[in-house]
């Protein structure tokens, strides 16, 4: 398999302010990537460049070697990322169900019929299914969660980026939402996940990169890279 995603130069400058400080990144198409840094790192300000939600102050994005760098955020969907966030924010008046049929909608450019089939298929992988009638306003944090992937995954994309979407959630649950990431994953899908419950992360993903300042500092084997003395010492804030 090739190269799915494909970063050169990333960087991204808000005044003074380096955000994201040449970031480079390749990623094959079915691999699962971690990455984990300190707060105000950077790691959303990168997926806000890649998924075209920010314009990079410069650099290049490609997509299946397409350049999509100047695309919008609604383009590049369509051609195939997804995203989360890290506070899920769905339409909280309209149900479960409704939620999906405007991401796949809009954003998957599924016609409503083909829509509900398929977003009625996710909701039950993910363990929905039970909740498609529910009003998005009542789920609990879990269930949050777990629609915010759905409606991700309700883009069709090839390319998910997860943003700390563990966050908040009990041991029991984190267990849960690993399987279902595992599970994603295992359909093909290529993922980029951003999260602090490191365990988590190391359940899923084949490599790990940490950020600090806006820089990629190492990649790596996921336990590797997260034993290294750079990333203690980085942590820690001294000399591990």
């Amino acid at each position: 398999m090739g190269s799915l995603l494909q970063v050169t130069g990333l960087c991204k400058n808000f005044g003074a302010l380096t955000a994201t400080d040449n970031v480079n990144l390749t990623l094959e198409t079915g691999a699962a990537l971690g990455i984990i840094g300190p707060n105000g790192a950077g790691k959303s300000t990168l997926f806000n460049l890649i998924a075209g939600t920010f314009p990079a102050t410069s650099g290049k994005v490609y997509l299946d070697g397409k350049d999509v760098s100047s695309l919008s955020a609604a383009a590049r969907c369509r051609m195939g990322i997804g995203r989360t966030y890290q506070i899920p924010k769905p339409f909280t008046h309209l149900t479960v169900l409704e939620n999906l049929l405007v991401a796949a909608c809009f954003g998957g450019q599924k016609s409503e019929r083909v829509a509900r089939v398929e977003c009625l298929e996710i909701l039950e992988n993910l363990g929905l299914g039970a909740l498609v009638n529910k009003p998005a306003g009542q789920l609990r944090l879990l269930e949050r969660k777990r629609l915010e992937m759905a409606r991700a995954l309700a883009t069709n994309p090839r390319l998910l980026l997860l943003d700390e979407i563990a966050g908040g959630l009990t041991e029991p649950e984190c267990d849960s939402l690993i399987a279902a990431i595992r599970n994603i994953q295992a359909q093909g899908v290529t993922i980029i996940w951003i999260e602090h419950v490191v365990h988590a992360l190391l359940a899923v993903v084949d490599q790990l990169a940490v950020i600090n300042f806006g820089a990629k500092i190492i990649q790596g084997d996921p336990t590797e890279t997260f034993e290294s003395r750079l990333v203690q010492d980085i942590y820690l804030g001294i000399e591990a």
